[in-house]
């Protein structure tokens, strides 16, 4: 069948982030640049990314909090819309409701964990080392798995970066900036714990804070910034792709945001914030393409320090993990799902 109407479904909430609406939305984006209608079913923490990063044109069916209701409601949208597929991206979801969304349309599933079962047509996990093997009983037979890095869904912008951040890391240079971006969200003040620890350990570095204007660390980030000239906030930023450019170290979250590191071979230490990232976090850490520290841990704080102060002290295993990072992901997976859709 060839997709041409797509509903797509991701959760969202404080506890959970904008990860997966911002995934949709860039497989969105390129669906549409070839040709296709996609529209979201989304509950309001979903809408409010989706105002904020969305395109102005798209259309929205808004569904509850309460998924009792929100399978039925997205399910009404997915008919109403004419879907030919919905695209979900969702962990909190029984079987018999992603049935019930797929109703008698195809269903594309973005996923992370290949630890059960999903009633799908399209399973894509972009995570390191995932294989299509991994979905061996878990989805129906002729289904089409799309799995590992190649296809990570990465924003148009990155891989537009891309040879012009690379270029800037292999030519070296004094350390300068450093971006801590650990989700619009910013899941249970997260961001402000990170930026107090590290503030200390960085004179003379500036420190690109990214997070959203609801975000629980907003407020004690301000006050920070007003007098402390090293600390730059950027408030539901469009220009992600150009601060990880400019930025020589990075300290991120676990989701979707690890491989727009990646293209831009940005070396990094990865927050471990949801069970769901934990799995390839420590996969990448083990091979060498990144850090990783678990923000749960009692020692948090001390382990985030020591991982920093190593990417900023060793250059060699700075070189080391951009090199590794940036062969590990080119920035075009969105473009090869939609093709997989599409085709």
């Amino acid at each position: 069948m060839t997709a041409r109407r797509i509903l797509a479904f991701p959760d969202c909430g404080p506890r959970i982030g904008g990860g997966h609406v911002m995934r949709c939305l860039t497989l969105a984006r390129a669906l549409i640049d070839r040709g296709a209608a996609v529209a979201f079913a989304a509950n309001p923490p979903a809408q409010e990314v989706l105002t904020a990063f969305g395109p102005r044109e798209l259309t929205v069916y808004p569904v509850s909090d309460d998924l009792a209701e929100a399978v039925p409601q997205a399910a009404a949208a997915a008919e109403a819309f004419k879907a030919d597929w919905v695209l979900l991206d969702h962990y909190r979801l029984s079987a018999a409701q992603e049935t019930e969304l797929k109703g008698p349309r195809a269903l594309a599933v973005l996923d992370d964990l290949a630890d059960r079962p999903r009633p799908a047509d399209l399973v894509v996990n972009p995570g390191y080392g995932r294989l299509p093997g991994n979905y061996a009983g878990l989805v129906p037979e002729g289904a089409r798995v799309l799995a590992g890095p190649p296809f990570a869904l990465v924003r148009p912008e990155f891989a537009a970066h891309r040879d012009q951040a690379l270029q800037r890391r292999r030519e070296g240079g004094h350390l300068k900036h450093v971006l801590v971006s650990l989700g619009l969200t910013d899941v249970e003040g997260i961001t402000a714990r990170v930026v107090q620890a590290l503030e200390p350990q960085l004179e003379g570095l500036v420190i690109d804070v990214v997070l959203g204007d609801g975000a629980p660390s907003l407020k004690a980030l301000r006050e920070q910034a007003k007098t402390d000239c090293g600390v730059r906030l950027h408030v539901d930023t469009h220009a992600m792709a150009e601060l990880m450019s400019q930025a020589d170290v990075a300290v991120g979250a676990g989701g979707s945001s690890v491989w727009e590191r990646a293209t831009l071979g940005l070396p990094s230490v990865i927050v471990i914030l949801a069970d769901n990232q934990r799995p390839m976090a420590e996969a990448m850490a083990q091979v060498g393409l990144t850090l990783a520290v678990d923000a749960r841990a009692p020692d948090f704080e001390s382990r985030l320090i020591a991982a920093v102060r190593r990417l900023i002290d060793d250059s060699a295993f700075r070189r080391w993990l951009f090199e590794a990072s940036c062969h590990a992901c080119d920035g075009l997976g969105a473009d090869r799902v939609a093709e997989a859709m599409l085709g």
